[in-house]
């Protein structure tokens, strides 16, 4: 019975349990801004509850009870205006411009982040187009050619803005979803040197990517500047060591780590929990991951399939590279930590994301196993 109205009652534990416990750590992540000159964690509170839980929930539910034929219809103008509202940030006095980018929009007090929308607007058109046309995309037409202008035109927009991150992150989704739908090998060789090609030119003309990538090869050099992060993340995280100094106990919060409650709130959670904490956090999205994929393989459709696929790669996929940032086993991306990390608009589309796979649940071919 509660499968037939959560859609997958397993899912949406795990769900909760991201929600729930994300919210906690935020809590406590952004305690740290109080000790900060002219920071205030009352103003990121609210929006992170009003702009992100409350309407997240909301369309959560209206996601999970949409009739799927409605779902289907609504994809092609879901696409449209995400772009569209991607591109208002362009728009002076509109677009809100920060640390070297311009990727918000300002309404009133509150900040919007279209980059969210238009992730899983990519996500939703291009499983709608391969579910259609799966017979055709070993042509260069409707396969390569038609991959490129359904995921190459938000890529230029997010890199105008710039938002390099968000935008590989779309790309290697778009890519796994491309080739589950049966897409030759010539393509995958032509759409991976493409973008190697397409991320050294951006690196030579952006040197905040080069120096991440100096960062990275070595985390001690410039460590008052560019290497600042991922030194006061690494000293977070083994503070923790195996239990945590416990839960609101963290001491890099306050003063130390930049971002302590965007995308370094991971280095905070394992400094409180510490490595068993830390380890569980994993198990979680691991089980999220695990979920969507056994869903996806239910799915009765073809879109259905590919569109749960797609959203939990890209949930999974950002949590990860987070995460391997702030252990220093990947570059630093700026990428938020699902769920979790500041951002009402990162946590209303991540939840809406899991209304449209729960939808797609509830309607699996097969019983919940």
């Amino acid at each position: 019975m509660l499968d037939k109205i959560a859609g997958d009652k397993i899912f949406v534990i795990i769900v909760a349990i991201l929600t729930i416990g994300g919210l906690a750590m935020f809590a406590s992540a952004s305690l740290g801004l109080l000790a900060r000159a002219g920071q205030s964690p009352w103003h990121i509170a609210i929006s992170q509850v009003f702009l992100g839980l409350i309407p997240g929930i909301i369309a959560l539910v209206a996601l999970r009870f949409l009739p799927p034929h409605i779902l289907t219809r609504a994809v092609m103008p879901f696409y449209v205006f995400s772009i569209l509202l991607t591109l208002l940030v362009f728009i002076p006095h509109l677009g809100f411009h920060t640390n070297g980018a311009t990727r918000w929009i300002q309404i009133g007090p509150l900040t919007v982040q279209p980059a969210e929308f238009l992730k899983i607007s990519v996500i939703l058109m291009l499983a709608s187009y391969l579910a259609q046309a799966k017979k055709k995309i070993s042509e260069l037409k409707y396969g390569l050619g038609a991959f490129a202008v359904i995921v190459g035109i938000p890529a230029l927009i997010l890199i105008a803005q710039p938002n390099t991150s968000t935008t590989m992150i779309i790309g290697a989704t778009c890519l796994a979803l491309y080739f589950l739908a049966g897409a030759p090998w010539r393509d995958f060789a032509i759409i991976v040197v493409t973008g190697i090609v397409g991320l050294g030119l951006l690196v030579m003309i952006r040197p905040y990517l080069l120096g991440r990538i100096l960062t990275f090869v070595d985390p001690a050099r410039a460590p008052l500047s560019s290497g600042y992060q991922i030194q006061q993340s690494l000293i977070a995280i083994g503070s923790g060591r195996i239990v945590g100094r416990g839960f609101g106990q963290s001491v890099q919060k306050f003063n130390y780590l930049p971002e302590p409650n965007g995308d370094s709130i991971f280095a905070v959670y394992g400094e409180e929990f510490g490595f068993l904490g830390a380890f569980l956090l994993l198990a979680v999205f691991v089980a999220f991951a695990t979920r969507g994929l056994m869903i996806a393989g239910d799915a009765a459709t073809t879109f259905g399939a590919l569109t749960v696929t797609g959203l939990t790669l890209l949930i999974t996929l950002s949590a990860f590279m987070n995460i391997g940032a702030m252990l220093g086993v990947l570059p630093l991306t700026g990428l938020p930590l699902p769920f979790i990390s500041q951002g009402g608009t990162a946590l209303l589309a991540a939840l809406a994301s899991a209304g449209v796979i729960l939808n797609i649940a509830a309607h699996r071919t097969k019983k919940a196993h």
